[in-house]
Parts: C-alpha cells; sequence; structure tokens
C-alpha cells in the first residue's frame, strides 16, 4: 500500500471522523434525551474520557504491528478466528453504516434547510419511507458528494488525506462561529433548568425524553456518544499507510490527542447552542442549530449551513477508508472470500472493498432521515463491541506475546489496559440489557440480528468450501 500518511494526516483522519455533522444535526435530540444541555454535555465528558484508555490500547497494538484493518489480527492472534470474524464482522457494521448515515444527512441538510430558502430543491418528490419524505434534487445532491468521496478512495490515501485536511479547517470555523454567537449573544440562562423532560419535540428528530431522572438522562445521552465518538478507530485502521520514518510513539499519543479534542468541541457547541436561546425552545425545532441561527441572522445561518454541509464528506471520508481496511483485513484472513484482499496494483486500495461500500454509500439518499437515530444506535454497538474486543486482546497479548517491541504503551500498562476493558464492557452492557435506560429498541436489534445471522452464514458457507 501507498506509504504517504503523516502524524497531521492522522490527526485529520480521526478528528474528521469522529465531529462530522453530528453536533449540527442532532444536537437538539441530545438535549432531548437527556432532558438539557447540562445533562448532555456531562454524558459526552464522560464519553470522551471512558475512550481515552481505549485508544491508548489501539495506539499500542497498532505501533506495535503497523497493518491495515489490524484489529482482526490482534484479536485473532490473542482469541482465534471465530472471535477475530465476529468482532471484524460487527466493526464492519458499525463503521460501513456511517457512510450512508452521511448521505442521509446532506439529503437531510438540503431539503429541511437549503429547501426553506430554494423552495425548488423539495418540488419534486419521490416517495416517503419510515415518516419521512423523499426529494429528487437533494438526493442527486447527496449522490454526487458521495460520488466525491468514492472517487477520492479509489485514488489512494493521498487523495483523500488532502480531502480531510481542508474539511478539519472547516469544522474549526465552525466551531469558532458558534462561540462568538454565543459569547455576544447567548446567556447562561438559556441552559435552565438543568434537567426537564421534553414531550414536544418534532418526530424523528429525538422524540421525548426517554428519563425519568437526572442521572437517567445522563445515561441516555452517554450510550449513544460512542456514535458520536467513532472515528479514532479510523487512525490505526489505516496505520499500513504511513510515511516512511513516521513517529510510532506520537502516532500512539495522537489518538488520545484528537479524542480530546474531539470532547472539547462537543461541550463548546452544546453549550453555545444551548445558549443562545432557552433550550426548551431550541429542541422544537427540525434542525435547531441551524433554526436557531436563522433567527439571528441569515449570513449565520448560511455560513453555518455550509460549514455543516461540508462536514458530512469528514466521517465518509475517514469511515470509508477504514471500513475498507477491516473487510481487507478479513480478506487477508481468509474469513470472507478471497478477493476482499486483493490491492489495485495502481493506487494500492482495496478494490472489492472499494466497491461494496460505494454501493452501501450510495444506498444512504434513499432511507429517508427517521432512520438516523436507529443508524446510530446500532453503529454504536458494532464499534464499542470492537473497541472492548480490541482492549481485551491488548490485556492477553501483554501475557502471550510480552518481547513484542512496542514503541508505544499505555500509561499505567495492565491497569491502564484493564481500565479500557471496563469502560468498554460497561458501555456495551448499557446497549444490551433489557432494564437500562439506553437499551436498544426493536428495530435496532433487527438489523443487528440479521447482519450477524449473514455473517455466520457467510462463514458456513466458506468453511464447507
Amino acid at each position: 500500500m501507498q506509504k504517504t500518511l503523516t502524524i497531521w494526516n492522522y490527526f485529520n483522519i480521526g478528528f474528521g471522523a469522529i465531529i462530522g455533522t453530528g453536533w449540527v444535526l442532532q444536537v437538539g435530540d441530545w438535549m432531548v434525551k437527556g432532558g438539557g444541555p447540562v445533562p448532555a454535555i456531562i454524558a459526552f465528558i464522560i464519553g470522551g474520557l471512558f475512550f481515552l484508555p481505549i485508544g491508548a490500547v489501539f495506539g499500542e497494538l497498532t505501533a506495535a504491528i503497523p497493518i491495515s484493518g489490524g484489529i482482526v489480527e490482534y484479536v485473532d492472534r490473542s482469541f482465534g478466528g471465530t472471535v477475530s470474524y465476529l468482532t471484524g464482522w460487527l466493526l464492519a457494521l458499525g463503521t460501513g453504516i456511517i457512510c450512508p448515515w452521511e448521505t442521509i444527512a446532506i439529503s437531510t441538510l438540503v431539503s429541511e434547510m437549503f429547501g426553506q430558502l430554494f423552495p425548488v430543491l423539495r418540488s419534486v418528490k419521490l416517495y416517503s419511507v419510515f415518516g419521512a419524505d423523499v426529494y429528487l434534487w437533494p438526493t442527486l445532491i447527496a449522490l454526487a458528494f458521495a460520488g466525491y468521496v468514492i472517487f477520492l478512495n479509489f485514488k489512494g490515501a493521498a487523495a483523500t488525506a488532502k480531502l480531510q485536511a481542508f474539511l478539519t479547517k472547516a469544522l474549526l470555523v465552525g466551531m469558532v462561529l458558534a462561540m462568538i454567537i454565543a459569547l455576544f449573544i447567548g446567556s447562561p440562562s438559556n441552559v435552565l433548568p438543568v434537567f426537564q423532560q421534553v414531550t414536544d419535540a418534532p418526530a424523528g428528530s429525538g422524540n421525548s425524553t426517554s428519563a425519568g431522572v437526572f442521572l437517567a438522562g445522563i445515561m441516555s445521552v452517554l450510550v449513544i456518544t460512542p456514535f458520536f465518538y467513532a472515528g479514532f478507530d479510523t487512525i490505526p485502521q489505516q496505520a499500513e499507510e504511513a510515511a516512511e520514518g513516521l513517529d510510532w510513539n506520537k502516532f500512539g499519543r495522537i489518538i488520545g490527542f484528537a479524542l480530546l479534542a474531539s470532547a472539547a468541541f462537543y461541550v463548546i457547541c452544546i453549550y453555545s447552542f444551548g445558549s443562545m436561546i432557552p433550550w426548551t425552545e431550541l429542541v422544537k425545532s427540525p434542525v435547531p442549530a441551524l433554526s436557531c441561527l436563522k433567527r439571528i441572522n441569515l449570513l449565520l445561518y448560511l455560513g453555518m449551513l455550509t460549514v455543516a454541509t461540508l462536514g458530512t464528506m469528514g466521517p465518509m471520508n475517514s469511515f470509508y477508508g477504514a471500513t475498507t481496511r477491516v473487510l481487507l483485513a478479513m480478506g487477508r484472513k481468509g474469513q470472507i472470500p478471497k478477493s476482499f484482499a486483493r490491492l489495485d496494483e495502481k493506487t494500492g486500495t482495496p478494490r472489492t472493498a472499494n466497491i461494496l461500500l460505494a454501493v452501501l454509500t450510495l444506498m444512504g439518499p434513499f432511507l429517508g432521515k427517521n432512520m438516523l437515530m436507529s443508524l446510530t444506535i446500532v453503529s454504536s454497538l458494532g464499534f464499542v463491541f470492537g473497541c472492548a474486543m480490541i482492549s481485551y486482546a491488548g490485556l492477553r497479548m501483554r501475557r502471550t506475546e510480552p518481547d513484542l517491541p512496542r514503541p508505544y504503551k499505555v500509561p499505567g500498562g495492565r491497569i491502564g489496559i484493564g481500565t479500557a476493558c471496563v469502560c468498554g464492557t460497561i458501555i456495551v452492557l448499557l446497549m444490551i440489557l433489557p432494564f437500562s435506560p439506553a437499551a436498544m429498541n426493536g428495530t435496532e436489534w433487527l438489523i443487528v440480528l440479521v447482519w450477524i445471522a449473514l455473517g455466520l452464514l457467510l462463514r458456513v458457507v466458506r468453511r464447507n468450501r
């Protein structure tokens, strides 16, 4: 594979993948689910801290064994092929979903926001699905954005890194803009009451608060934070494409830095938007972050809308690359057809995996915006399960492969890795235990179980052959 990615490229890949457009599209949902900006802020701080030790484990193992889709290799060396296959398969679901998720986000932004200014964008309705309308022009625009990202991923890591650097700068502009507006217009009193159940939020845009008390509100948001922190794993998934002479000790640290920067970004954005107008009024709009800016100043609204629309390509770009590398690793292990292990002779990219993910990504705009929340939860489970498994793999490899050269080591040694195991396990249990306030619903379980069934069927067929 082409060796072109620098430390700064890896930070852009991780930070851009983590942030994306969730902060614009779903900041109101976070407040509704948590019962206010304060529970949402606390949940995102806890979520970021939970993932720091997991990110450190990723850093240690990847610096030691820098290969594409390394999580498949690490779990295989620790627990065998079956567990490795299940981990890779669920991780492919968790990260791969984000590509069509972002195309849905683009279509939603164009139809809901730009459509208010330019009604022609909603002049041709195609159909309704899950209670959401799908329009022709927003769908075509979303397909064009997706097509550009797909084209760059077929070209190679160097092309995608350039796009990611530009998008990271655009996201930072959006954060600074929100801070400035909140500083001059916002008021701390607007984030009160600290906790309040919400029952009149727009359908498909957060619904009602799923918690009856403050602590349960934090838990309800905490369980979806994995989706909005998912992205730091895109850094190690493309380790095989690191530039010659890369400092692997710095590589291990850059994952934690991307997580901390993202946590700060989320906290600033939740507080900024929650303080511009009373948050109980803010969450009544379909896309609250943009709707409140429209009340304040049309130019500010257009600026943030442009940043948000461009921002969708960041996670799409990063997760596209990460998912294809996971599939590449599974192909190399013989867990899925060998065609997934083949690289393009000119670009060094995994051709079959690129084609498969291109098809899935282009399906997104046709699913409708009301699929966003269900896809969010499903993606969270696949991602967190992978994080928990790599933590256990890191702990086991400290015992089974003590002499493996480790340019970067988890702070605290085995205690630090054990902390990562506990953090990953807690979040997985919060999502699957039926009595948890953050447990998955029937639709989300159906998606996960169908995916697992397909994976098991594919594995049985492969073994029989």
